[in-house]
C-alpha cells in the first residue's frame, strides 16, 4: 500500500466520523475490483435485492457478501488496502473482516439510499467499527455518498430501516430511536460529500449517519463497493430482532471478541494463502442470509 492515512486524516475521521482518502487503489487493484463487481452485476448472488419498485425509473441493485463467491473480491479483501486503512483510522492494532456489499445505481436512477447508521443492523458492539466505501466510477458531490459530520458522537442509535420497502428492521419493541427526517433538517447539519475518482475511498465510523442521493448522471453509472471492518474492541452483541445480514455457524457468544476464522484478521498482513483458506470462505457451517 503506497497511500496511508495521514495524522490529519486520522484526526478528521475521529472528529467528523468520515474522511475521503485519495488514490488509495493501484490500477491493478482497481481492475481486480471492477472485474469482480461487474461479474456480480451480470449475475447477482443469492443475497441481492433489486431496490426499485415496479415502474421506478433506472437501475438500483444491492448485493451482500460477494467475496464468498467471487475470487477477485476475496483477493481484494485479503490483498487490498482497506484493512490497513480501517485499522489506522480506528487506532486499532488489527482489522477483522466482517463483510462486503455492492451498491450499483445505473444512469438516471432517482431513488435515494435511505439515511441510516450501519452498526445497529449488525451484532457488533464497540467503538472500533469502520466502513471503507470505494466508488468504481467518477462521482460528483451531487451523486456521492453523504455523511453527517460528528453524528457518530451523538450517543444515539437509530432503528434500522430496509431500503426497498422502508419498514423498520426490529419492530415496535426496539430500544433504538426512530430516525428523524434528515432531509427536512439538512441545513442543521454539516453534510460531507466529495467529488471523487475511481481509486479514492471514503472511510466512516459505523455510527455515522449517512445516505446517498439518486444517480442523476446521464453519463456515468455509480457502482460502489463497501468493506466492513472491526477493531480491537469489537465484540459479538445481541440485537432486538434478526440482524441483516445474518451470519450463522460462527459459534460466538455475546461478549466474545469478533476475532475468529469466520471473521478473519486481515491486518496486520498475513499469508494470503492461509487467509483465503480461512473458515470464512471454506466452512460449510458458516451460513449467511438476509
Amino acid at each position: 500500500m503506497d497511500v496511508r492515512p495521514t495524522e490529519q486524516e486520522i484526526e478528521e475521521f475521529s472528529v467528523k466520523g468520515a474522511v475521503c482518502l485519495r488514490g488509495v487503489l493501484s490500477p491493478d487493484m482497481l481492475d481486480m475490483l471492477r472485474d469482480g463487481v461487474d461479474k456480480d452485476i451480470a449475475e447477482p448472488g443469492p443475497l441481492h435485492t433489486r431496490q426499485q419498485s415496479e415502474g421506478d425509473k433506472g437501475f438500483f441493485l444491492t448485493d451482500f457478501c460477494l467475496a464468498q463467491r467471487l475470487p477477485e473480491l476475496r483477493r481484494f479483501i485479503v490483498d487490498g488496502p482497506a484493512a490497513e486503512v480501517a485499522a489506522r483510522l480506528m487506532g486499532s492494532g488489527k482489522s477483522n473482516f466482517f463483510y462486503d456489499a455492492l451498491w450499483a445505481k445505473g444512469r438516471d436512477t432517482p431513488k435515494r439510499t435511505r439515511w441510516h447508521q450501519d452498526q445497529p443492523y449488525y451484532p457488533i458492539n464497540g467503538d472500533q467499527f469502520c466502513v471503507v466505501w470505494f466508488p468504481l466510477d467518477p462521482v460528483t458531490k451531487d451523486t456521492c455518498l453523504e455523511l453527517i459530520a460528528g453524528s457518530h458522537r451523538w450517543g444515539r442509535w437509530f432503528e434500522p430501516e430496509l431500503t426497498r420497502a422502508g419498514q423498520t428492521l426490529y419492530g415496535d419493541d426496539s430500544p433504538f430511536e426512530r430516525l428523524p427526517d434528515v432531509e427536512a433538517e439538512r441545513d442543521a447539519h454539516e453534510i460531507l460529500s466529495w467529488d471523487m475518482e475511481p481509486g479514492d475511498c471514503i472511510a466512516f465510523h459505523g455510527l455515522t449517519l449517512h445516505g446517498a442521493p439518486g444517480n442523476t448522471s446521464s453519463v456515468h453509472q455509480r457502482r460502489a463497493f463497501s468493506t466492513f471492518w472491526m477493531g480491537d474492541d469489537a465484540v459479538f452483541a445481541s440485537r432486538p430482532g434478526t440482524v441483516r445480514p445474518l451470519f450463522e455457524g460462527h459459534g460466538l457468544e455475546v461478549g466474545d471478541a469478533m476475532d475468529c476464522g469466520h471473521f478473519p484478521r486481515i491486518w496486520p498482513r498475513q499469508d494470503a494463502g492461509d487467509l483465503l483458506q480461512a473458515a470464512r470462505f471454506t466452512d460449510p457451517n458458516f451460513r449467511i442470509s438476509v
